[in-house]
């Protein structure tokens, strides 16, 4: 019988954020700054044929919390909206009627970023309200220039 052989020593890396991220515009715009400015200088590349941006959305989901309270702002019932992006997302929690309110801190969002480092290497990185995950790297220069990027956004601390 064949015997699996190491090929390659990935690694993952996470940051515990020290405030959950503050809601659904704030996360998106540390998601846009990484798309429109690229702080990890990553390269574009070509796949398949197909032509990538260094930094691409591979993967995003967000879920809407919301309270359905009575006249004495008791809560009478709760539901979960999953949504495929952001703008989804706020079409959901704004369009529910009746007296919803939405439970904006148990919300989660979520945000995977594929990124092709110049040394070839492709890995990623994820966002959530709480944490911001790398996986898939072996150098660690590339955990250095994510984290030496998060150190500088307020919203990463």
């Amino acid at each position: 019988m064949a015997d699996f052989i190491q090929t390659s020593n990935t690694r993952t890396a996470v940051r515990e954020l020290a405030v959950p991220i503050a809601g659904v515009a704030a996360f998106a715009a540390v998601i846009q700054d990484v798309l429109d400015n690229n702080p990890f200088g990553c390269v574009g590349y070509v796949q398949g044929g197909v032509n990538h941006d260094g930094v691409e959305k591979n993967r995003e989901h967000y879920i809407a919390k919301i309270n359905y309270e009575d006249q004495d702002a008791k809560t009478v019932g709760t539901i979960s909206a999953r949504a495929p992006g952001v703008a989804a997302f706020e079409a959901v929690a704004a369009a529910m009627g009746g007296n919803p309110v939405r439970d904006s801190g148990r919300e989660t969002y979520s945000c995977r970023l594929k990124c092709h480092d110049p040394s070839g290497e492709i890995y990623y990185v994820t966002f959530s309200r709480n944490t911001v995950r790398i996986t898939s790297y072996e150098d660690d220069a590339i955990r250095a220039a994510v984290e030496a990027w998060a150190d500088s956004v307020p919203a990463l601390a």
